[in-house]
C-alpha cells in the first residue's frame, strides 16, 4: 500500500510516496536525476521490482516546483541535505523506523546518494547508482564506507568512464556493472529490467539482517 509522505525542507515540504510491503526487510530511498521527479516511470519500475523483493520504497521530489531549475538540480549539497531529511523522517515513521536503509540514485541523484552515505555511515547500508554522476561527489567518495553498485549503459561512454574512475576512489565493497547495448536512460528492451534485478540483488545482499544499521529511536 502506498501512502503520501512529506519531507521537510526547512522552509516548506517535499512530497513523496512511501510503499511498505507487509513483510519488508529494508527500505530504499530514491534520489532521482536532474529534471526528473517521483513520477519518473523508470524509478517507479525499479521501485516495483524492489517491492516484489520485500523492500519498502520512498520516492519523493528532491526539489519543489519553484526550486526545480538547472542551478538547483546540480546543487549536490542541497540534494544531499534533502536526502538526509528524508532519512530523519523515516526514522520517525512507525513502519520504517526499524528497517535498514539503502539509497538508489540516478544521474545527479547518485552523487547526492553517495554524499548522504558518506554523511551517515551509521544509517546507510548500501547504495545503487543507475547511470549516475558519481564524479559530482568526487570529494567524498573516499568517505563512503557502505557497499556501492554502479550500473551504467554499455553505450553511455562518458558516464561509463566517469563511473570507472569513481569506483577506483571508493574504499569499500564496490562493483561496476555494464548493461550491454544500453544508453544513459536504459530505454532499450530489457535494459531497465536488468537494472532493477541487479539493484534488488545488491540490496538483498547488503540490507536484510543488519541490525547494527537499523534505525534506533
Amino acid at each position: 500500500m502506498t501512502e503520501p509522505f512529506e519531507v521537510g525542507t526547512g522552509t516548506s515540504s517535499a512530497e513523496g510516496d512511501l510503499t511498505v510491503p507487509a513483510d519488508a526487510v529494508g527500505v530504499v530511498v530514491f534520489a532521482h536525476g536532474s529534471g526528473s521527479s517521483r513520477r519518473s516511470p523508470r524509478n517507479q519500475a525499479v521501485a516495483r521490482t524492489l517491492q516484489d523483493h520485500r523492500f519498502a520504497t520512498l520516492l519523493f521530489d528532491l526539489l519543489s516546483a519553484d526550486e526545480d531549475h538547472d542551478e538547483q538540480r546540480f546543487d549536490i549539497g542541497l540534494l544531499r541535505d534533502r536526502l538526509l531529511r528524508a532519512l530523519d523522517e523515516l526514522r520517525r515513521h512507525p513502519e520504517t523506523s526499524g528497517l535498514p536503509v539503502g539509497l538508489f540514485g540516478a544521474s545527479t541523484g547518485a552523487a547526492a546518494a553517495l554524499s548522504a552515505a558518506a554523511a551517515r555511515p551509521d544509517v546507510v547500508r548500501a547504495v545503487v547508482s543507475r547511470g549516475g554522476r558519481a564524479d559530482l561527489a568526487d570529494d567524498v567518495l573516499p568517505e563512503v564506507r557502505c557497499p556501492v553498485l554502479l550500473i551504467v549503459g554499455g553505450q553511455d561512454d562518458t558516464v561509463r568512464r566517469l563511473n570507472k574512475a569513481a569506483a577506483g576512489r571508493l574504499p569499500g565493497d564496490r562493483e561496476l556493472v555494464v548493461v550491454p547495448g544500453a544508453g544513459h536512460l536504459f530505454e532499450e528492451p530489457g535494459a531497465l529490467e536488468q537494472v532493477a534485478e541487479a539493484a534488488a540483488g545488491w540490496f538483498n545482499r547488503h540490507l536484510p539482517d543488519s541490525g547494527d544499521h537499523a534505525f534506533v529511536l
